[in-house]
């Protein structure tokens, strides 16, 4: 996967992300929009036949690329522990 970085702000990060439409970004916005930091979360595609997102970020106070690694480390805490909970139901 490959990142574009389009804008950074101080509380403003805008980037698109290559080869995903909806699944990656619709996950971070929805997981982004409980982190009470973020004051704006979206993502658009310019076109059906586009394989790429637009992602803007907006925060209140924390720098905007804090505030996404830190929410896709607990997207990726949250994965760990639903491979468990789908191995261990799985036996």
């Amino acid at each position: 996967m490959e990142i574009e970085v389009l804008k950074e702000e101080k509380n403003l990060f805008e980037f698109i992300i290559k080869g995903e439409r909806h699944t990656l970004p619709n996950l971070l916005k929805t997981k982004l929009l409980d982190n009470p930091e973020t004051e704006f979360v979206a993502y658009k595609l310019n076109h059906p036949n586009d394989p790429d997102s637009i992602f803007v970020l907006r925060t209140k106070t924390k720098n905007p690329r804090k505030v996404l690694a830190d929410t896709i480390k607990e997207i990726d805490s949250d994965l760990d522990e639903f491979l468990k909970e789908l191995k261990k139901n799985l036996k």
